[in-house]
């Protein structure tokens, strides 16, 4: 994948997303950051200019068709086409399955596997139509957990959509693939390092908790593959977790 380029972060919150964010810019690339509330970004959009050539906030329900669509429509006319898609939004509340309301269920399945499929779908749509055109396709991240390999108790609400995501990703790499677009999947197996996990830090070793950039460097390192040795699945933990 050749340099610089634009690259869309759908899911962008305070942790992994701002660190993905962060460093697509430093590497060059202008960066579209999304998540529902566009005002919350717009501080790291402005941040994101000065790291690279470019950062906008957009505002987006990814589980709603109409504005995902909108959402393409805007970066591709605001900094061009994405070369670069990661879809790293989700929902979860951990809850007994005897508790669990319908409401709520579907709720985190629509933000952990429909808004990955709505995204998904547009970014092959353009990335597979450039590709035909003679152009470079792209690269398509889906961010998975631990919980994409295996339910856990009081976990049902998010591994069913992060199974879903998981059969999604593996679907479309081997559909896209042949057409020039690189698609994979990174089980994030473990506590991102955050203000949330803090208090759980003070009891780890140093590097004890996955640190968000190390994350992103990752991710950047799957964009830059060469065709003839893709990574399809990506499994991240600290050196303290147990697998």
């Amino acid at each position: 994948m050749a340099e610089g380029g634009t690259a869309l972060v759908v899911g962008v919150g305070p942790g992994l997303g701002a660190a993905l964010a962060r460093c697509f810019a430093r590497d060059g690339m202008r960066v579209a950051a999304a998540a529902r509330d566009a005002a919350r970004l717009e501080s790291l959009a402005g941040e994101l200019g000065e790291l690279g050539p470019g950062g906008r906030a957009y505002g987006c329900d990814a589980t709603n068709q109409a504005d995902v669509e909108s959402l393409f429509g805007h970066v591709k006319a605001d900094l061009g086409e994405p070369d670069l898609v990661v879809y790293n939004a989700g929902a979860f509340v951990r809850a007994a399955v005897t508790d669990i309301e319908p409401e709520e269920f579907e709720r985190c399945w629509r933000a952990l596997c429909l808004g990955g499929f709505l995204v998904g779908r547009e970014a092959a749509r353009l990335m597979t139509a450039r590709a035909e055109a003679g152009g470079t396709g792209g690269t398509i991240i889906f961010t998975g957990a631990t919980a994409s390999l295996r339910g856990g108790a009081n976990f049902a609400n998010l591994a069913v959509g992060k199974f879903g995501l998981r059969a999604l990703a593996q679907s479309m790499a081997r559909e896209l693939g042949p057409r020039g677009v690189h698609v994979a999947h990174a089980i994030i197996d473990g506590q991102i390092s955050s203000e949330r996990y803090a208090e759980l830090a003070k009891d780890r070793p140093d590097d004890g908790l996955l640190a968000p950039d190390a994350i992103a460097d990752n991710y950047l390192n799957l964009h830059r593959q060469h065709r003839s040795a893709w990574t399809q699945e990506l499994d991240l933990r600290p050196w303290v977790e147990k697998f």
